[in-house]
């Protein structure tokens, strides 16, 4: 391989690691002052812990073995002595790399749905199982050979299409984190209004932060392929989110009466999870399109929450459940030769479906049996009093604004 692309590949693994403090920063900036510790540390902590799994056992998990189409053998290659030793362990290792990153922001993606309410510990005991029995298994369904993978061919229909993450990172995090919303139970006062952002441009920064390492996310994958599609895809990426903030801010303004920054991050990150599974099979044109589209329904979805009564603090379900399904079924209608309004049938569509709402059952039905049992043994929540006073110094003994007189 050229040498280029192998830059391509390590530039683009460093911009997805990028992308947790990214996810650190957009949900910290959404909590109460007294929380932002609490919640930007969920994130670190799933980078810690996540990465250490992916390396002992995860990446083994994530590529399918022999007839299995569910997940590869974890102690197949331990630590990855084999791998790092092979003939072609330099780019086996910079492939493996890359794919940590994708598993630790989706595992941070999820924390977002229980803010100001859990606790640390529970929640590395939660993002440490979860992805070992969710995460590496839908990775290896979806990208590793399994059955998602083989699933067109199986019916003889066209492939599920799934570049970087409609089914594996979003619809799978998304689904987590409403069982886990649903779990924990409703903050204290649960209302329209309950909280402010408390810090917009913290906020503002993540988005940003998102958006500027949502290219290596996206177009990352391309250095395997000498780059043959990046135009279309980093092409996509821009104008789908860009698009998107356009859609969020319209809903926002007809129905609030105001179109708010924080309304225009968090449509940029609808976009983003939209174009994600959709980047390299879109025409420009049907791109727009999807990202309007998301915006708009995502800034609707975000409501489901009080029409339902499930408590998921900052929308993850609105925005990453929603978005990446509205992406991943999207390609059964506009997908490039394959999609019903372009020159295809239903075949996609099915395909789509069927790998979307598989992924969404199984995440959702593990997270609640996982989540559920983590709280009615060591407890998930916080007590009330701490919950209410800021978990920041109940939990980490910090502050994260500590100001003195001087």
């Amino acid at each position: 391989m050229d040498t280029g692309s192998i830059a391509w590949g390590l530039t683009a693994t460093a911009l997805v690691l990028f992308m947790t403090p990214g996810v650190a920063f957009f949900y910290g900036g959404l909590v109460k002052a007294k929380s932002v510790v609490s919640m930007m540390m969920m994130s670190f902590g799933a980078l810690g812990l996540i990465t250490v799994l992916w390396i002992l056992y995860g990446f083994n998990m994530s590529v399918v073995d022999g007839a299995s189409q569910f997940a590869g053998n974890p102690f197949s290659d331990f630590g990855l002595g084999s791998l790092a030793t092979g003939e072609t362990g330099n780019l086996d290792l910079l492939g493996a790399t890359y794919g940590a990153t994708f598993a630790i922001i989706t595992v941070a993606l999820i924390s977002g749905a229980v803010a100001d309410r859990a606790k640390f510990g529970s929640w590395m005991i939660f993002a440490g199982v979860w992805a070992t029995l969710v995460y590496f298994p839908v990775a290896a369904w979806v990208w590793g050979g399994g059955w998602i993978m083989s699933l067109g061919e199986t019916l003889g229909l066209p492939g599920v299409i799934d570049y970087a993450g409609g089914t594996a990172v979003h619809i799978n995090a998304g689904a987590a984190a409403l069982a886990l919303a649903l779990v924990l139970g409703k903050r204290i006062g649960f209302q329209k209004g309950i909280t402010k952002p408390h810090n917009v441009p913290l906020v503002l920064l993540g988005a940003s932060i998102l958006w500027f390492g949502w290219f290596g996310f996206n177009a990352g994958a391309e250095w395997l392929n000498g780059l043959a599609n990046v135009g279309l895809i980093v092409v996509n990426t821009l104008g789908a989110t860009a698009a998107a903030i356009l859609g969020w801010l319209i809903v926002e303004k007809i129905k609030d009466g105001k179109a708010t920054s924080v309304g225009a991050a968090s449509g940029a990150v609808a976009g983003l999870v939209a174009i994600t599974p959709a980047c390299a099979n879109l025409e420009p044109g049907w791109a727009l399109l999807l990202g309007v589209v998301a915006g708009a329904v995502c800034a609707m979805a975000i409501e489901m929450k009080f029409t339902f009564g499930f408590d998921d603090s900052l929308d993850v379900v609105g925005i990453h459940l929603v978005g990446g399904l509205i992406g991943t079924l999207y390609l059964g209608f506009f997908a490039i030769g394959t999609g019903i309004f372009v020159g295809g049938d239903l075949g996609q569509l099915t395909v789509q479906a069927i790998a979307a709402f598989a992924v969404l059952i199984y995440s959702f039905v593990v997270a609640y049996l996982l989540g559920l049992a983590i709280e009615k043994t060591i407890g998930f929540r916080v007590k009330n009093e701490d919950e209410v006073a800021g978990i920041d110094t109940s939990v980490h003994g910090e502050e994260g604004y500590a100001l003195a007189n001087v």
